[in-house]
């Protein structure tokens, strides 16, 4: 399938960017938070747009999160996996809880206060945060959550309908 024009057009702006302020590969940046979806609109302020992008992606596995910390109201499905993680398992989500938590609340910031190179800045910030730390951290315990094998835990077969 060939590559969509805009798309071209995109990595081309992108990699005069890239050099200008040291950013990761656009390859790297959207394997990871799926970048080029933002290609769909064209754009004065591509770094902007990646950005957003970017916190997007980082905004899911927070929400996911959140419902993992307290998952009061929240599905059946999730009190399941709860019960494979660990107290040091929490502790991880709660730091990498924090950490998303403080993007988010920079993305806040930049989309108050436009700059082109704090855009550039918080992309490579949260790129190599999230692919040296959180990623690892997330896949290990993620990984948890499809082990199939029954937990060492004894089970509670009785069932409850009220």
């Amino acid at each position: 399938m060939a590559e969509k024009s805009s798309l071209k057009e995109m990595k081309n702006q992108y990699e005069k960017l890239k050099l200008k302020y040291r950013l990761p590969d656009f390859h790297s940046l959207n394997m990871i938070f799926e970048v080029e979806k933002t290609d769909l609109y064209e754009t004065e302020f591509l770094l902007r747009k990646m950005r957003k992008a970017v916190s997007e992606k980082t905004s899911e596995y927070l929400r996911f999160i959140e419902i993992i910390m307290n998952p009061n109201n929240s599905p059946i499905f999730f009190f399941h996996l709860i019960k494979k993680l660990s107290g040091e398992d929490m502790e991880k989500l709660a730091k990498i809880y924090h950490d998303l938590s403080q993007f988010e609340i920079e993305a806040i910031l930049l989309d108050l206060d436009y700059s082109e190179e704090k855009e550039a800045e918080f992309i490579k910030k949260i790129y190599s945060h999230f692919n040296s730390d959180i990623k690892k951290e997330l896949l290990e315990i993620f990984r948890k959550f499809s082990n199939n094998k029954k937990d060492d835990k004894k089970e509670d077969n009785k069932t409850y309908f009220g």
